[in-house]
């Protein structure tokens, strides 16, 4: 039973936070500290039901992935199309690569309290950086991105492997300093999460296979449906929030929550 509520409070966390520049990830991992839901199979969790928030990405931007998918069929890649699965292939790249390189070196380093803590300091100083330096927008939404910027975001997503970095504040960062305005920046991250994760959790299911119960996968699914029904309650509202709301706010979250957990927790 209390496996069963930590699922489903890791669930509403993951939920709410898939969205936000905060670090789902991170949350998940201070949060299962703080319940004593950790281990391998518990950490494969915690990567698996991210899915379950991304997935209400796909039901939002439905029509923009039919629409890249049909040109991709057709290997149309032209300009006046806009954004093509050229732009999301060059994102998505560089994290893969470094993903298959480190992933146990994640899993196995960084997965704790204090790797998030760190990554949330260190992510919202990159976020005050990005919102705070001016640069001329050459892309004010996802069409007017060029290949360069494309890929450049696709290096900071990268950072989102340590977790507490968030991959929303990396790429959005990313794309700040890359001259993409805050919203192109947005649904762009949002729009390659959902190929990312994805191949993570095949990947991860497939690696984890043989530590994996009966009642882990119950665990698994509980905690799946519970994070993909609150980001459907929550993914709108929070997109516009994301989009308008300076990074600056964000930070300082970041760095609030970080030293009340360190203090509270850690001491």
């Amino acid at each position: 039973m209390v496996d069963i509520i930590s699922a489903i409070l890791l669930g509403i966390i993951e939920g709410l936070t898939e969205f936000l520049p905060v670090s789902s990830t991170g949350h998940l991992i201070l949060a299962g500290h703080l319940l004593g839901f950790e281990g391998e199979s518990e950490t494969t969790f915690k990567i698996v039901i991210q899915l379950g928030a991304v997935l209400a990405v796909l039901i939002l931007y439905w029509r923009r992935y039919l629409e890249i998918g049909v040109n991709l069929i057709k290997l149309d890649f032209s300009k006046n199309k806009g954004l093509n699965a050229i732009h999301m292939f060059l994102a998505m790249i560089p994290a893969l690569i470094m993903y298959l390189l480190f992933k146990d070196f994640i899993k196995g380093r960084l997965f704790g309290p204090m790797p998030v803590l760190i990554g949330l300091i260190i992510g919202g100083v990159l976020m005050l950086i990005a919102s705070r330096i001016r640069r001329t927008v050459t892309a004010d939404n996802t069409d007017d991105m060029n290949y360069k910027q494309a890929f450049g975001i696709g290096l900071f997503q990268c950072l989102a492997l340590w977790p507490g970095f968030s991959r929303s504040g990396s790429t959005i960062s990313g794309g700040l300093l890359l001259g993409t305005s805050q919203k192109a920046a947005a649904d762009f991250t949002f729009m390659i999460s959902v190929p990312v994760m994805f191949g993570a959790t095949l990947l991860d299911l497939y690696e984890s296979r043989d530590l994996l119960s009966s009642e882990d996968i119950i665990l698994l699914l509980i905690g799946f449906a519970t994070a993909f029904a609150v980001a459907m309650l929550a993914v709108v509202t929070f997109l516009k929030v994301i989009k308008r709301l300076r990074l600056e706010w964000f930070a300082l979250y970041r760095f609030v929550l970080a030293g009340a957990f360190y203090l509270i927790v850690m001491l």
